[in-house]
């Protein structure tokens, strides 16, 4: 069980929250343009996909940075540099869950087995762009962004607009709020040469390009609403959505980054479960 507890630690099983509603809500707008009945059995294989590929994903990522993380004060006592976990132990870990992901795409349909290795390239190139781009928060998020598509894709088969739309809202989402998280390493990636958006631009132009990202993500949120001719409901959850979206931007300071972790975990969280519960209230009312 402490094991477990510690995998679990590893991957920071509980960031599951940001992606999931997303899932959820392409796998319910699939279910309500296609007219199709709700299977349990479909539902529970999109969500071992999201598992398997988020745990193979965060597992590289700390495997990979495992040097890095042992010289950063902020994440000196993850699980690999503090002895808790052995590399090789935490690279099983990874290749179990590739290979679950992709057997598990097997059993959805054809298109989701087919297009699994570009997922799976997607959010295991993320743990290198670091090295070579300040643009790794853009990949990050395109990881995460793959989830309300790849859950329409097993329940409808095909490719629609409307998904497409939702996965811009957790591109441009997601890269905004990672941005505001890397605020926190800017001076130890500039003294390791990582590159970052915070590293190339400073604190207080890194917090501008997020608050623009986050307006375009609005954007994106309104035109999910239109196309899906969402109901009072629809339109209250992307309201709530983009307020907590911007209600970030004024708990962060470039002068004072003390409530990062509340921006980044809390707001965010919250943001992603109220949009996800009230999207998918109402589709059916």
């Amino acid at each position: 069980m402490v094991r477990i507890t510690n995998y679990l630690k590893l991957v920071k099983f509980e960031h599951t929250i940001f992606a999931l509603p997303f899932a959820l809500l392409g796998f319910f707008f699939a279910l309500e343009q296609e007219d199709s009945a709700l299977s349990f059995r479909l539902l529970i294989l999109v969500l071992l996909c999201m598992v398997f590929a988020r745990n193979a994903a965060m597992g590289f990522n700390r495997f990979l940075d495992r040097e890095f993380d042992k010289l950063n004060p902020r994440t000196a006592l993850r699980e690999i540099p503090a002895g808790i976990l052995k590399p090789k132990s935490v690279l099983f870990f990874v290749i179990i869950n590739v290979i679950f992901f992709v057997a598990t795409t097997w059993f959805i349909n054809s298109l989701c087995f087919y297009l699994s290795p570009i997922a799976l390239f997607v959010i295991l190139f993320y743990s290198y762009t670091k090295r070579f781009t300040p643009l790794c928060h853009f990949v990050l998020s395109l990881g995460l962004a793959i989830a309300p598509m790849g859950a329409y894709l097993a329940v409808a088969g095909k490719f629609d607009w409307l998904p497409l739309l939702l996965s811009f809202v957790v591109f441009f989402w997601v890269s905004g709020f990672d941005i505001i998280y890397a605020l926190q390493d800017e001076d130890f990636d500039n003294e390791l040469k990582l590159k970052s958006i915070p590293a190339l631009l400073g604190k207080r132009r890194a917090l501008n390009l997020s608050k623009f990202i986050h307006f375009i993500s609005v954007l994106f949120v309104i035109s999910v609403a239109i196309t899906a001719s969402g109901n009072w409901i629809h339109w209250l959850g992307a309201a709530l959505f983009s307020g907590l979206l911007f209600y970030q931007h004024t708990l962060v300071k470039a002068t004072d980054l003390s409530k990062v972790n509340l921006a980044f975990f809390t707001t965010n969280g919250i943001a992603s479960v109220i949009y996800g519960l009230f999207l998918t209230i109402s589709l059916f009312i």
